[in-house]
């Protein structure tokens, strides 16, 4: 038996204790493929759950510095306030001196969102005067401080100078039953406007509201055509100001200085008319404090008064009675039913009228159901023995009747 060093150095009856070998438990191939199985489950880990918009791709960051911004750009312009509702209820923002403002219908209802001057204060407006028109005697005006209004000038009055129709026409209209009709609410809307101007008869009068964009064009382009015009003034309605007819209405409740002021400005927005009328107003026309101020302005500036016959208890016929100045009221709302069949019967309500009593009214809006009706009716009135007469007809035939 072989002895070791050890073994003899080692203390008597004790045997020396071998050292122990350190060996690792696993072997340095399953290491390497521990190591591999925890890079891959890392990357893994990175591709999952990393939102990279750039799927790894090499992405450079580069500070770019802005230009030091001018006092002037850095002011913020303050947010404009728009109203919201549906499409065709939203309106746009206002440029600085224009309010929108919207103009419903007094016979139909329909409404229209129109851009017009706004009101410098409670009695002005801040624009510039509208130009004066074409063929307009220019002895038959007067300066205002919102622009020319008309005025008569002894026997000469707008309402004799500005009437259509011939002497001819005039006399034969006195020994036959006359028609005259009244198609408001224009101005607002070039289309419907230009229709009603070019496809109704001449002897169809025509009422211009004081907005829309440039009224005094089309005012013109009626008078060319032969057309009788009137002015239609926008009064208080009883739900003003929830229905409002548009800036500078004439109110019950203002003192008549800043009624006659709010007339003045709209009657210097067009020129060539032969009276004025109501535009909306059932509140306005029915208070006699409120209207005999305005008729006695038109009366003194040689203009005609037309009530729309809207509401029953209006005063318009006694206010105009009371200056002797040619009036006239309406018979019959034309297409107060835009149908066919409603409009064809008011129009033969309005013959029944004219044969019995002479001279018969009416009035309607420029739909284009009533100008089709209304001009198809006008083409075979005079077969049945009836004339269809520009308004100042009706007032004179009315007066003398």
């Amino acid at each position: 038996m072989a002895v070791s060093a050890d073994d003899l150095s080692a203390p008597l009856g004790q045997k020396s204790k071998r050292k122990r070998q350190f060996r690792l438990p696993f072997s340095g191939t399953q290491a390497l493929a521990t190591i591999l199985a925890l890079l891959l489950l890392g990357f893994l880990g990175v591709a999952i759950f990393t939102n990279n918009p750039m799927g790894g791709e090499p992405v450079a960051r580069v500070a770019i510095k802005a230009p030091a911004a001018t006092e002037d750009k850095v002011a913020a312009k303050p947010p404009v306030e728009v109203k919201h509702g549906t499409p065709e209820t939203a309106k746009a923002p206002e440029a600085p001196g224009q309010k929108t403002i919207t103009i419903i219908d007094g016979s139909s209802g329909a409404r229209k969102d129109v851009v017009v001057s706004s009101e410098g204060s409670d009695s002005a407006v801040a624009d510039a005067p509208p130009p004066v028109m074409t063929g307009i005697d220019q002895k038959l005006l007067e300066k205002s401080r919102h622009g020319m209004v008309p005025i008569a000038i002894g026997a000469l009055k707008p309402v004799t100078a500005y009437a259509a129709g011939s002497e001819a026409e005039r006399a034969r209209a006195m020994k036959t039953p006359s028609i005259s009709i009244v198609i408001g609410g224009l101005g607002v809307g070039a289309a419907k406007t230009t229709d009603a101007i070019m496809k109704l008869p001449p002897a169809v009068t025509l009422g211009f509201t004081p907005y829309g964009s440039d009224p005094g064009k089309l005012v013109e382009r009626a008078r060319a055509q032969r057309h009788e015009v009137l002015l239609q003034l926008p009064m208080e309605p009883f739900d003003y100001p929830d229905n409002d007819p548009g800036p500078q209405t004439l109110l019950s409740s203002a003192t008549a200085e800043q009624n006659l002021d709010r007339m003045m400005w709209h009657m210097s927005r067009f020129q060539g008319y032969v009276g004025v009328a109501n535009f909306m107003g059932a509140r306005f026309i029915a208070t006699d404090t409120a209207m005999q101020p305005i008729a006695r302005e038109a009366s003194k500036r040689g203009l005609a008064l037309f009530d729309d016959g809207s509401t029953p208890r209006s005063v318009a016929a006694a206010a105009a009675e009371g200056q002797g100045m040619p009036f006239a009221r309406s018979d019959v709302a034309i297409d107060a039913v835009p149908t066919s069949a409603d409009i064809d019967k008011a129009l033969a309500r309005l013959e029944g009228l004219a044969k019995e009593r002479g001279v018969a009214v009416g009035v309607a809006s420029a739909l284009p159901i009533s100008i089709e009706r209304i001009s198809a009716w006008a083409k075979t009135l005079e077969s049945r023995g009836v004339m269809l007469v520009p308004l100042t007809t009706a007032m004179l035939k009315s007066k003398s009747s």
